[in-house]
């Protein structure tokens, strides 16, 4: 058996994979820039599991820099994490997200197809059905992405779909996820972003912690129940091990296969504010402030093809999500 490749393995993500694929007995080798992750993650992955994965520090768009990882390592598959992800940030920095995002993967492609490496397993989003109407189904049509972020996803899926015509012992899985939260329940790793957080869940647990003063709820007068957004949160150890069954299908078949990744519910803004308050006896003081560009009022997933194909569900719940968002976020002061 040879290595499983993990680009941006790092990363949220890519660093509980990590843990779970280590766990189901496969030998992992990281490549991550660490632009938007840290090096300790490797020291963290060692503790949880007491396997430490091989780790090169390149960035994956750098042909000759990944040519030598390859050299050096029999890779069997890669997951393919590494990626700008922030959105608000893809509408001012366009260029940078295109040419990051399509470079990485171009790369990996390249030196997979010289290497006789035949699966890849990509880290898309339900940021590819655009405006559509949930809930998202693996089949509906994917366009109208609201920022360059989605685009870029869009525009992978594209070159992966014709990467595995062309080619029909390539083995291409695209993983559509929904709204990742929560931590590994050892509170050693979780989500840490610079800066100020974009994403809903890290931001309620620096206002826990006292590091910001109140939320700020983007829009209360949405068509929703509440007034808020209705997103599909799904635990990350959940999605990892959906990469781990994902990763599985990949090695036994081949083609192009699209599975989304979510829990098939949606949550309020207002709920998940009240489930982290409830989950953790604490008090979260919010503002409401006006709408963000391109915020959809509502996003969940179906999720009957991947409990179908892969065998895999979502099983943590919205209390899982907030206490070990919450434990996470203790660990790092």
């Amino acid at each position: 058996m040879g290595k499983i490749l993990l680009t941006g393995g790092c990363g949220f993500i890519g660093s509980h994979t990590a843990v779970e694929l280590i766990n189901e007995g496969y030998e992992i080798v990281i490549a991550d820039d660490l632009s938007n992750s840290s090096r300790d993650t490797v020291d963290k992955i060692e503790t949880i599991t007491g396997k430490r994965p091989l780790f090169y520090e390149i960035d994956v768009a750098d042909a000759a820099a990944l040519t030598a990882l390859f050299a050096e390592q029999p890779i069997d598959a890669v997951i393919h994490f590494a990626g700008f992800k922030a959105v608000g940030e893809s509408v001012e920095k366009p260029l940078a997200y295109y040419r990051n995002n399509l470079d990485s993967t171009l790369t990996l492609l390249e030196t997979m197809s010289r290497y006789g490496t035949k699966c890849f397993v990509f880290s898309s989003s339900a940021t590819v059905y655009g405006d559509a109407e949930p809930p998202f189904s693996e089949e509906m049509k994917t366009g109208g992405c609201t920022n360059p972020y989605g685009w870029t996803k869009y525009m992978i899926e594209q070159i992966l779909k014709d990467a595995a015509h062309a080619d029909p012992s390539l083995s291409v899985v695209l993983l559509r996820y929904f709204n990742p939260v929560g931590a590994h329940e050892s509170g050693l790793i979780g989500e840490k972003p610079s800066g100020i957080p974009n994403n809903l869940m890290p931001y309620i647990s620096q206002v826990a912690a006292g590091i910001r003063d109140h939320l700020n709820v983007f829009g209360n007068d949405y068509p929703t129940p509440d007034g808020t957004c209705i997103r599909d949160y799904i635990h990350v150890v959940d999605l990892a091990k959906g990469h781990v069954a994902a990763l599985g299908y990949g090695l036994a078949h081949t083609g192009a296969e699209i599975f989304n990744l979510g829990t098939g519910r949606g949550s309020s803004v207002l709920e998940m504010i009240r489930a982290f308050e409830t989950a953790n006896h604490l008090t979260i003081p919010f503002e409401i402030a006006p709408r963000r560009a391109g915020d959809l009022p509502f996003s969940f997933a179906k999720t009957e093809k991947a409990e179908k194909l892969l065998g895999w569900k979502a099983q943590k719940s919205l209390t899982d999500m907030c206490r070990d968002a919450w434990t996470f976020e203790k660990s790092c002061h």
